[in-house]
């Protein structure tokens, strides 16, 4: 499912999409994708795509959603993969891969 939503945030011309597995390092989910957009029209075209990709594909609605578009960063919470969908400037402010560093990142091309 973590491939899938990478997938479908690229086909939406996402930017900068990773795809960490968080196995053994968090208890909180197993996976996260985390994508940038570049503007709110952007951003809520993310969050359209990959909802209807993930709920098309794999028949997942999101157990939880925290944010909208107007406050530049979304999560998606699919309970085994966190999804997070920021504008550019606030994931350079908030450094998740930074957080993250000890993750191994997952090749979801």
């Amino acid at each position: 499912m973590a491939k899938a939503c990478a997938k479908a945030a690229d086909d939406i011309q996402a930017d900068k999409i990773r795809v960490w597995d968080l196995r053994g390092l968090s208890n909180l989910t197993d996976y996260m994708v985390v994508c940038s957009g570049t503007s709110m029209p952007h951003l809520r075209a993310v969050l359209r795509d990959v909802r209807g990709t993930v709920e098309e594909i794999h028949g997942a609605k999101p157990a939880n959603a925290e944010g909208n578009a107007d406050t530049k960063w979304v999560v998606l919470d699919y309970i085994d993969v966190m999804v997070h969908v920021m504008h550019e400037e606030l994931r350079e402010y908030y450094g998740l891969e930074d957080l993250w560093a000890d993750a191994k990142e997952i090749d979801w091309k």
